[in-house]
Parts: C-alpha cells; sequence; structure tokens
C-alpha cells in the first residue's frame, strides 16, 4: 500500500512540474509532439504521417 501512494505522489508531482510553464503563464501551450514539429527531424526529412505535405 506504501509503495501505491507513493507511486500516486510521484506522478502527481511529476504532472504538476510538467505542466508548470502551461498553467502559471498566459497564453503558453505543451510543446508538440509530432515529428514534423521538430527542426531536427525536418533537416533530415522525417515528418509527421499526418502531415499532408507528407502525403503523395
Amino acid at each position: 500500500m506504501k509503495t501505491v501512494v507513493l507511486t500516486i505522489i510521484l506522478l502527481l508531482v511529476c504532472i504538476v512540474l510538467l505542466g508548470v510553464k502551461v498553467l502559471f503563464i498566459k497564453g503558453a501551450r505543451f510543446p508538440s509532439g509530432h515529428a514534423g514539429a521538430s527542426p531536427h527531424l525536418r533537416r533530415k526529412g522525417i515528418g509527421c504521417a499526418t502531415d499532408e505535405r507528407n502525403l503523395k
């Protein structure tokens, strides 16, 4: 039972820390998780499968 409570507390702390910018700065958003939004991947020619530019 101790492990479950500790795990839940740790998850809540992580979620709060990840969302600090989004929660406290007006207009802030979570970074995009799409491959097409990453400049490093775009330079290598890798894009998101749902991006219309990649559908040929």
